[in-house]
């Protein structure tokens, strides 16, 4: 149900996202921000259809697509900062690794989702937290506001990802869904307003 609810707002910010792109003029910002917004609404679809289907014969197949839409996601929102941002051979190198890590990241998960639940969530943490080795040019670049929503975004997936840890609590599932939209919320403000 939570979940639900990104798609829609994913949808609403991929057409935001993408005017400002063709205002820019620059095909290099439209693309950005067109993976960006994909990866986004591509979270939240998956882990929609994941929980809707949860009780069928696709569930497995779902939870690889639920899992995996993670590393889409980090990888996609590393896209905009490091392409328009950084926009330096710096920046190329920072997105090059973490696509790759995206990338092998789904290739684990086809093959191991589920299994490995704490390892995985620190992947997840590493992978989103190494942009700090670019926070110095980024700071130049989106300045103290953007830099501010990204770390607080940051710090919001990842007390979502502590949470997600503790099955064992009511609600915790929703919480962590809760934790996660925050988190979305406050770094699409940040590529939205200060990435250009």
């Amino acid at each position: 149900m939570t979940h639900g609810i990104g798609i829609i707002l994913a949808i609403i910010g991929a057409i935001f996202l993408l005017i400002k792109g063709f205002h820019q003029g620059d095909p290099l910002n439209i693309t950005a921000y067109f993976i960006y917004a994909f990866t986004l609404f591509f979270l939240y679809l998956s882990s929609t259809l994941f929980h809707s289907l949860y009780f069928t014969r696709a569930k497995g197949v779902f939870q690889i697509f639920d899992h995996s839409s993670i590393f889409l996601m980090i990888a996609g929102t590393y896209t905009p900062y490091c392409l328009i941002a950084l926009h330096s051979a710096f920046g190329y190198s920072i997105l090059a690794f973490i696509w790759v890590l995206a990338i092998g990241g789904i290739l684990y998960k086809i093959f191991n989702v589920g299994r490995f639940k704490y390892f995985e969530t620190l992947l997840y943490v590493l992978m989103g937290w190494a942009i700090i080795i670019a926070m110095k040019p980024l700071y130049v670049a989106i300045g103290a506001k953007g830099i501010a929503l990204l770390v607080a975004g940051g710090v919001a997936f990842t007390v979502g990802a502590c949470l997600y840890l503790m099955k064992n609590l009511k609600y915790i599932h929703v919480i962590w869904h809760i934790f996660v939209m925050i988190g979305t919320a406050l770094m699409y403000f940040s590529v939205y307003l200060y990435v250009n």
